[in-house]
């Protein structure tokens, strides 16, 4: 068992030290390593996770990391710590770090060009992340597909605020099935 907490650590500090912008962005990263790469869980059990960890109070990255390492080491207390430690561990560190030098390089042309060129690559993780989700898991009739394009079109074009959105998606869902 203590093979499966190291290994846990492990990728999900590897997760939270390569996966940068957030927690959406980080998700086909933890996708690949915990549905692909470990074989923990399947695609539609991460698809449930992504699901409950947005509609749970706190930040994605860490409500998935604690549900997947309390699911993978059989439902222990301790499995969730290592996990949701090990995702927040990168960040605490390079926020050290970054705060002790930030006032010495906040004006150098690389730093600030390293930090334009994040923004665009935040915005193609996250469309990488929402495409992962696009599976026959997730739409499996055609309601799914329904309930998608009516959610879709009442925030973008109707500007609907996510709340809203995803109350509207939940009654649709619970009427529906």
């Amino acid at each position: 068992m203590i093979e499966t907490y190291i290994e846990l650590f492990y990728t999900f500090f590897k997760i939270g030290l390569f996966g940068f912008g957030g927690g959406y962005p980080m998700l086909s990263l933890v996708q690949f390593e915990i549905v692909e790469a470990h074989q923990w869980l399947t695609a539609s059990e991460f698809t449930d996770i992504v699901a409950i960890s947005q509609v749970t109070p706190g930040p994605i990255a860490i409500n998935s990391a604690t549900y997947i390492g309390y699911q993978v080491t059989g439902g222990t207390i301790p499995g969730a710590l290592i996990a949701t430690f090990a995702v927040c561990l990168p960040s605490i560190i390079i926020m050290a770090l970054i705060c002790r030098f930030f006032l010495l390089f906040k004006n150098n042309k690389f730093i600030i060009a390293a930090l334009s060129a994040m923004k665009p690559a935040s915005i193609g993780l996250i469309a990488a992340a929402s495409l992962l989700l696009m599976n026959k898991q997730n739409f499996t009739d055609f309601a799914s597909i329904i309930i998608f394009i009516v959610t879709f079109a009442l925030s973008y074009f109707f500007k609907w605020n996510v709340i809203r959105t995803i109350l509207f998606a939940a009654i649709a869902g619970y009427i529906i099935y």
